[in-house]
């Protein structure tokens, strides 16, 4: 899923694991893998967003490599 794949991009680039940005953002050890099969809130979209610095359209968008 794209969005799960962008995430970890922007992980291994500011050299943060996907672990850290769960407990920065306060949410469940392992949520942004379960992503892959469902959606998540955009509450928590916008949380991941503003954490990196990036738009929404930008983590959901597949022009990002």
């Amino acid at each position: 899923k794209v969005l799960v794949d962008n995430v970890k991009r922007l992980c291994h680039e500011k050299g943060v694991s996907v672990w850290a940005l769960e407990s920065a953002i306060d949410i469940g050890n392992g949520t942004i893998g379960k992503w892959r099969t469902s959606s998540p809130r955009l509450e928590t979209i916008k949380k991941v967003a503003d954490y990196f610095g990036v738009t929404v359209d930008e983590l959901l968008s597949e022009d990002q490599k």
